[in-house]
């Protein structure tokens, strides 16, 4: 089946099984590795991506279902001069991440979430909430939040 995804801006015209998941277009075709596959049952999250601007876990999603949609991936969270993102530098500042695995998925619900709520900072019940959606064997949790917390603030004190 003929789909046009449009992955972090970059259109990919792409001849698709009705029946591949998202994740795999992502890695397979479109070249773009930073999305993982953990559980492949929508626990994890550490697939998750910004479908129009929402998270969706990838592996359960059909990349047909997408088409003529906006995808974003981890590799779209960086500026274009190649620079990390306020977010990505939130978690090196907070240690956020051991084994990396899960913190694409981490990134990507963050990212929705702080798109979506400019008083995320004001908020942390719903930080805790984006970070008990996503499963890391590694950090024990603590540092993600709080590197959400920080890109949050950053956010909010740049808009006031």
């Amino acid at each position: 089946m003929k789909i046009t995804l449009t992955v972090n801006g970059e259109e990919f015209p792409l001849d698709v099984e009705p029946r591949r998941i998202l994740a795999d277009v992502l890695r397979e075709d479109c070249r773009l590795t930073g999305t993982h596959l953990g559980c492949e049952h929508g626990v994890c999250g550490a697939c998750t991506v910004l479908v129009d601007g929402e998270a969706a876990r990838s592996c359960l999603m059909l990349a047909v279902q997408c088409d003529g949609g906006s995808v974003r991936t981890v590799e779209g969270l960086t500026g274009p001069d190649g620079e990390p993102s306020a977010l990505q530098r939130a978690f090196s500042a907070e240690h956020a991440l051991q084994c990396g695995f899960c913190t694409p998925g981490f990134l990507m619900v963050a990212a929705g979430a702080l798109e979506a709520d400019s008083t995320l900072a004001d908020h942390p019940e719903r930080v805790d909430h984006i970070v008990g959606s996503n499963i890391c064997r590694c950090t024990g949790y603590e540092p993600i939040r709080r590197a959400i917390m920080r890109a949050a603030q950053e956010q909010q004190q740049a808009t006031t």
